[in-house]
């Protein structure tokens, strides 16, 4: 065995499991935060090999369903979970949202990854209180499941059409950086423990 293949056979796998959001919708792969995500990590020392495993337009219902085939092929050490947001501009029950998220944090748990819950909130005109009810649904997992939240991934810059696409929904390349800046404290904190 080479000196590469053991570096590469002992590098830890780092699964980030969502949808457009972080599939660098509308973008080339390589603007998307998931790669500026490796760059970092390499850039700092950390051993992890990034798999974006994201689909765009996935619902958890697509997720749950395919997260076990992920878990076996990639054996990560660390998950971001970053689904749930097209159940919401779907209108789906939020039930059915939290009960597949909740399958998938426990999948990934079952061999031994760390999960890290990345949150999404809805436009105001869905109605204020299933928008509250999205929000609540995040938090309640994150703390029934003691797993880590970024309540919204799209924080402090969502409504800034400097950062966002025309759809008004996906970050733009300028925007990319910025979904960066909000996972990353909390995925510090997780990989420091």
């Amino acid at each position: 065995m080479t000196c590469d293949a053991v570096a590469a056979s002992s590098e830890r796998t780092l699964l980030v499991f969502g949808d457009s959001l972080s599939a660098a919708h509308g973008l080339r792969a390589e603007q998307g935060w998931v790669v500026q995500l490796q760059q970092r990590l390499v850039s700092q020392g950390y051993g992890y090999r990034v798999v974006n495993a994201s689909v765009s337009g996935e619902t958890t219902s697509g997720g749950r369903g395919r997260i076990d085939r992920a878990l076996a092929q990639h054996r990560p050490a660390v998950v971001l979970l970053e689904l749930g947001g097209n159940d919401a501009l779907r209108g789906l029950p939020i039930r059915d949202t939290r009960a597949n998220l909740k399958a998938m944090i426990d999948a990934a748990r079952n061999i031994g990854s760390k999960v890290l819950l990345l949150g999404i909130r809805i436009p105001p005109n869905y109605g204020a209180a299933y928008a509250q009810s999205v929000d609540a649904m995040y938090v309640a997992l994150a703390a029934e499941n003691k797993v880590p939240l970024v309540p919204f991934i799209l924080e402090g810059f969502a409504l800034d059409p400097r950062y966002m696409q025309e759809d008004g929904i996906h970050p733009n390349a300028a925007g990319q950086p910025k979904v960066l800046e909000n996972v990353w404290p909390a995925l510090m904190r997780l990989l420091e423990h």
